[in-house]
């Protein structure tokens, strides 16, 4: 502080960086206004008690004291830059200027309409011409916002150089001030400057000419296609037809759309295709044009059918009276009866021909009469089924089978003893195991092979369906469980097997479905069963089991031997008969009396010891 403030003595701080002054124009709401500085140069504090603006202002007016007091001045006004008195404050002027056109022999020369715009906030000038639609010229802004040069002195232009009926060179280009807007008006008269009055804004000659209507010259009267266009622009006609092609190879009844479109009178037709009709799907049967109707004379020798169909050689084309419901048409070489068509056409044919019936025609084919397929007679070879399948189509598939019977009655089988009736004496001790399977309703009968008889054993007939006899190939009819009963007879293919027996298996199975099969079929396997089962219980009371099983097989195959089989249902319906209190045991001499009704031979030395082994005393014996 003691050195003078001169060059070489000024003592610089070398912590400041920044001596930018204070921010004391501000923007809120979009307007422009003072305020006191927050902080010194250079980012400086500034003390809360310096002297405000207004005490400045006092100091300032303070003069001389004289014997009336201090003389008090008035206080300066407070400064306002000018960008910020005149911010979004501008002069529009409505200009004009000619241009040349030296490459047109129409016009020599064109008016051009613009706006200059001055901002007084930087004495900057805009130049703009509005955008006309299709005019064919760059417009928008002609010249850019900036300071223009006035002359070569470097002036420039100020708003004081601007007012109406002037003429305002810039760059070369001079322009017409014919007109201004009230702001601007209002700010030059408040200026002291006397505005001209407007003038009227020059037009351009060749836009004036260009809107003058043109003079049509005047047609005769007859129909216009451009009317017709505007009138008919996008209706339809829509007719529904049927194209009979069997009088060709192959041919057959194509259903057609036929559209006539109002605005040009052309016909186009569309096939309708169904699915798997077996045509391609062509989408356009004839494409949309004028079609004729009657051919003018003309030379015969011209080669008209490599050329294009002109009106001097059609005299008439088809027409929308041409087309009706029922009618037949020819174009182009095919025939199309209409049979129907859709709401808009016939509201079209009522309002302008006054058509009022439109019932459709019925073109559905009539179902033809089917003829009943003729089934040929079964030729032996395979099951019915699987040699049907031959005749119902081309490639024969394998007879559906019944998954959900298969699965439910796998590996379930009934087994049963047959005997051979043949009257060769050699069959007659033949014996044989059918088995019956539950899965398919299938037979297998198999031989067992026996030592020293002559005749090989095994497989004697494999798994197949086995039909009754009486049955036609057209309606099988097959073997089932309840044909199975014991003694009954069962004819395969020509044999006769009588059923002497039958699996133990046989008889639970039946027993568990009592319900699916007769009475009759079930009290026959039980009643088989019924003797054995009384053995068993008398072996058990006392008898060696060994010796009574050798007295069983011993009886069985002398009875086999020398007696024919009997209905062994029928054998025990009669012991059941005279036992009338249903004991279970017959008076010896009632039980001989039955014996001797079916032909048993009971004065055996096997019978009459098995006899005694099922009595109870010397009157009674014990028949089941």
């Amino acid at each position: 502080p003691e050195l003078p403030f001169l060059p070489g003595c000024a003592m610089k701080d070398p912590t400041k960086t920044s001596f930018h002054r204070s921010q004391t124009l501000d923007f809120k709401n979009g307007y422009a206004f003072s305020r006191l500085p927050r902080e010194g140069v250079g980012g400086d504090t500034l003390f809360a008690n310096q002297l405000s603006q207004d005490e400045l202002d006092d100091l300032c007016t303070k003069g001389s004291t004289l014997t009336y007091g201090l003389v008090k001045r008035s206080a300066p006004s407070s400064f306002t830059p000018a960008f910020v008195a005149y911010d979004k404050k501008v002069l529009k002027f409505d200009a004009y200027f000619q241009e040349e056109v030296a490459i047109s022999a129409e016009e020599h020369y064109r008016i051009r309409h613009v706006g200059i715009y001055y901002y007084l906030e930087d004495d900057t000038i805009c130049v703009i011409e509005p955008k006309v639609k299709n005019s064919g010229l760059v417009q928008g802004k002609l010249m850019r916002r900036h300071r223009v040069p006035k002359n070569e002195q470097g002036d420039y232009f100020h708003w004081k150089d601007l007012n109406l009926g002037i003429d305002l060179t810039m760059y070369g280009r001079t322009y017409r001030l014919v007109n201004c807007d009230s702001f601007t008006k209002v700010f030059l008269e408040s200026q002291g400057i006397e505005v001209n009055p407007p003038e009227e804004m020059v037009l351009d000659p060749y836009t004036e000419q260009r809107r003058t209507p043109v003079q049509k010259p005047t047609v005769p009267a007859g129909p216009d296609p451009f009317r017709q266009f505007l009138t008919y622009d996008t209706k339809v006609l829509r007719f529904y037809a049927i194209w009979d092609d069997t009088n060709c190879a192959f041919g057959d009844h194509h259903p057609c759309v036929i559209h006539y479109f109002l605005a040009d009178d052309t016909v186009e037709v569309r096939e309708v295709h169904k699915r798997n009709d077996g045509r391609d799907p062509f989408p356009v049967l004839m494409r949309r044009q004028r079609l004729p109707k009657i051919f003018a004379d003309k030379n015969k020798n011209f080669p008209s059918c490599v050329l294009e169909i002109t009106d001097h050689e059609v005299q008439e084309w088809y027409s929308p009276k041409d087309f009706a419901v029922g009618k037949s048409v020819t174009l182009l070489g095919r025939t199309f009866l209409i049979y129907d068509c859709d709401k808009f056409t016939q509201d079209f044919y009522r309002e302008k021909y006054g058509i009022t019936d439109f019932q459709p025609v019925d073109v559905n084919k009539k179902p033809t009469e089917k003829t009943p397929q003729v089934i040929p007679p079964y030729n032996g070879f395979g099951i019915p089924e699987d040699s049907l399948q031959n005749c119902l189509s081309l490639f024969p598939k394998p007879p559906r089978k019944d998954i959900i019977k298969m699965l439910e009655n796998n590996l379930k089988v009934l087994r049963y003893q047959v005997a051979l009736e043949s009257p060769v004496p050699e069959d007659k001790n033949r014996r044989f195991i059918l088995s019956y399977f539950l899965s398919d309703d299938t037979i297998g009968i198999y031989e067992p092979p026996v030592r020293n008889s002559g005749i090989p054993g095994g497989k004697y007939l494999k798994r197949t369906k086995v039909t009754k006899p009486g049955s036609t190939p057209e309606n099988p009819i097959y073997y089932e469980p309840s044909d199975f009963t014991i003694g009954s007879t069962i004819e395969v293919f020509g044999h006769r097997f009588v059923i002497t027996d039958a699996d133990e298996y046989v008889l639970n199975y039946l027993e568990r479905n009592a319900e699916s099969f007769p009475a009759t079929t079930v009290q026959s396997i039980r009643d088989h069963f019924r003797p054995q089962q009384v053995v068993v219980e008398t072996a058990s009371s006392g008898f060696p089991k060994k010796d009574l099983d050798d007295l069983i097989v011993e009886v069985q195959k002398e009875l086999k031997l020398h007696h024919e089989p009997f209905n062994t249902r029928k054998f025990h319906e009669a012991f059941h008969h005279f036992d009338t209190e249903g004991s279970g045991f017959l008076e010896k001499t009632k039980f001989l009396n039955v014996c001797d009704r079916f032909h048993v031979p009971t004065s055996t030395i096997l019978l009459k010891k098995l006899i005694d082994y099922c009595s109870c005393g010397e009157d009674k014996v014990n028949y089941r």
